[in-house]
């Protein structure tokens, strides 16, 4: 139902942020909430959950952690809150490489994912995920570790075009490093 929303964050909470858009506060429940700044403008990608007994709102930085997050929740035993924490530890790349790797201990370290979960995962998307060697999830890597780091998007975004997207993440970041300390 809902796409994105753009917004002030009004609150950050240890599991959700409360995003304002035009006078109403919408809670959405995101992987790191803490990588958001109160009073700051903000897209959010969303995911709208409808249950029985609840409505939620589940959001995402980038639009392929939300993609990724959207081919989860189709695996057998996988919900959403399942699903989200994923995202808080993991990057993409390193999730769909976890993924294509068959890499059972990478899955397992995020909560609620035992073996058997784990394998149900790789039986389900191995091979159906974008490359990790893709330059837009390589910049979307390179981008959660500046954030991370405390630089700002705009900041990062003016570095972006000069990093080559051919190197490591490794030599990306200090690539990036040397443009935003100049």
């Amino acid at each position: 139902m809902y796409n994105y929303i753009n917004g002030i964050i009004d609150e950050v909470t240890p599991n959700k942020i409360v995003i304002d858009n035009h006078g109403i506060g919408y809670d959405v429940i995101v992987p790191n909430p803490y990588s958001y700044q109160e009073g700051k403008e903000y897209k959010v990608y969303l995911y709208h959950q409808i249950t029985e007994n609840s409505q939620d709102l589940f959001g995402f930085q980038t639009k392929e952690e939300k993609d990724l997050f959207l081919r989860l929740i189709n695996v057998k035993g996988l919900g959403p809150r399942t699903a989200v924490p994923m995202f808080a530890t993991g990057s993409v790349s390193g999730i769909v490489d976890a993924i294509d790797r068959e890499n059972v201990v990478y899955l397992t370290k995020f909560p609620k994912i035992g073996d058997k979960l784990a394998r149900q995962i790789i039986l389900d998307l191995k091979g159906k995920l974008a490359t990790s060697d893709s330059p837009t999830t390589t910049n979307n890597e390179l981008v959660e570790v500046l954030t991370g780091l405390g630089y700002k998007m705009p900041d990062i975004k003016k570095v972006l075009p000069n990093i080559d997207n051919s190197k490591t993440i490794e030599e990306q970041i200090k690539q990036a490093l040397q443009f935003m300390l100049k």
